[in-house]
Formats: C-alpha cells, sequence, structure tokens
C-alpha cells in the first residue's frame, strides 16, 4: 500500500454496541481504547482549500497531528469508498502549531468533534466513531481488504459514504437548516438527526 494514500469507507451504523461484539467475536485487537478528539480545518486567505477538496487538519487526542489531505479519487466513489492522498505527523505541541499555521495565513475554517475507539481486524483498522450528528464505523486498508472486512462483521449493507465528516456536516446543515459552523456535541445537544439528512 502506498504510504500516502488513504482508501476507507464510511458506514453509518447506529448501534455501535452490537458492531463492537461483532469484532469481539472475530477476535479483532483492540488498538486505541475510546478517546475524545478535537480536530480544527483549515483555510487559505483565499479559501480555496474546501472547494478544492483539500484538508489541512490539526487534530488532538492522545497526541497532537498535522495532516495534510489533497482531493478524493473519483473513480470509487460509485462503490462509497474515498481514496485520496494523505500525509500526517506528529507535532509536540497544538497551540504552537495553530500559531504557526496562522502565520503562514491559515485560519480555522471549522471544528468538528468525536469520540473514537480503533480495532485492528486482519489487514484493516477499523474505527467506531462517535460524532455529534451520529454514529459511524470508518474502515481502512486495501479495497478488497475492506470489502472482507465489512461483509465479515455483517456491515456490506449498511449505508456507505465517501463523502468526509465535514461534507456530511454540510449536508445536515442543509436538511434540518442549521446556521452553526462547528461539529461539536454542544452544538448539537437536544438536535435529533435522521438518517435521511445524511444523503446529498
Amino acid at each position: 500500500m502506498n504510504a500516502y494514500c488513504e482508501t476507507e469507507i464510511k458506514l453509518y451504523v447506529p448501534d455501535l454496541a452490537a458492531a463492537r461484539a461483532r469484532l469481539e467475536q472475530a477476535n479483532a485487537r483492540l488498538a486505541a481504547a475510546r478517546v475524545y478528539e478535537r480536530n480544527v480545518r483549515y483555510e487559505d486567505a483565499g479559501r480555496t482549500l474546501t472547494p478544492a477538496g483539500i484538508v489541512v487538519r490539526l487534530r488532538q487526542d492522545t497526541r497532537v497531528r498535522l495532516t495534510y489531505k489533497g482531493p478524493a479519487n473519483s473513480s470509487l466513489a460509485a462503490a462509497g469508498i474515498a481514496s485520496r492522498f494523505e500525509a500526517e505527523v506528529e507535532v509536540s505541541d497544538f497551540d504552537a502549531m495553530h500559531t504557526i499555521l496562522g502565520k503562514l495565513g491559515y485560519t480555522p475554517y471549522m471544528i468538528y468533534e468525536k469520540y473514537r475507539t480503533t480495532y485492528h481486524l486482519d489487514d484493516v483498522e477499523i474505527a467506531l466513531d462517535e460524532l455529534p450528528y451520529g454514529h459511524f464505523i470508518e474502515i481502512e486498508g486495501e479495497a478488497e481488504a475492506i470489502e472482507r472486512a465489512a461483509a465479515r462483521l455483517a456491515l456490506a449493507d449498511a449505508p456507505r459514504f465517501s463523502a468526509s465528516y465535514a461534507e456530511l456536516f454540510e449536508r445536515v446543515k442543509q436538511c434540518l437548516h442549521l446556521t452553526f459552523t462547528d461539529l461539536t456535541f454542544a452544538n448539537f445537544a437536544g438536535i435529533y438527526v435522521p438518517a435521511s439528512a445524511f444523503q446529498p
């Protein structure tokens, strides 16, 4: 696998407990226990990154990482698979990196939060993601290995998306007529998000 290529599927799975039970039955290995993530996406002065499908992100959980993602490979999107260039580096200080990005002309575009639990199963990485608007599973690896894992976990028929969590957020905002810009648990407190809200 190309070290700088991320290939994954994103599945809408409201019942993460059942999925976790199937992972344990399949002898999946817990790679990282449930952890809170805070992500900040940045834009340049002309706000050209998001329209071009480019992501510059600073993430903090048990460590701090700066990530660059290129535009998605459109040829795989029809199969619900997202594949794109991704390069990531660990940094020692979130606030210092945020300051550096600001000095380079980048400003925060949105904040999004989630809780993530990570497993390894055969040749794929599986993340159970709890976001403010719903629960999802990401399976990352080679395309064939992803499909095998989805079938093994009885998730082959779960709704799948090649869109990012930020893109899904835009769909939800449009569907529910929301005006806030950050995907946080506080903003979604008391808001019911139907499965149909994620559809384009």
